[in-house]
């Protein structure tokens, strides 16, 4: 299992994950491109101290690899982006 530190990168702060936030309990970020979905639910789940309901993986064009992690719906998403800054 890889340390939570190096799977998730970055938080994405756009204006469509501030849409997914609001809308659908989700954030997104990028992560380390060798992470799994389990990885990432993992790290998530560890440093933020939510549950993860899911987790869908994309490569980006450029090459980047982003999570979206949705939440389980006893934790808000908009919580967790207000301590990371990005709302």
């Amino acid at each position: 299992m890889m340390d939570p530190h190096k799977v998730l990168l970055h938080p994405q702060m756009t204006e469509k994950a501030v849409k997914l936030i609001e809308a659908e309990n989700k954030l997104i970020f990028v992560v380390a491109r060798e992470a799994t979905r389990r990885e990432v639910k993992g790290a998530v789940e560890t440093l933020f101290e939510v549950k993860v309901e899911d987790v869908k993986i994309e490569i980006t064009p450029d090459g980047r690899k982003k999570a979206y992690v949705k939440l389980a719906p006893e934790f808000m998403a908009d919580e967790i982006a207000s301590k990371l800054g990005m709302v």
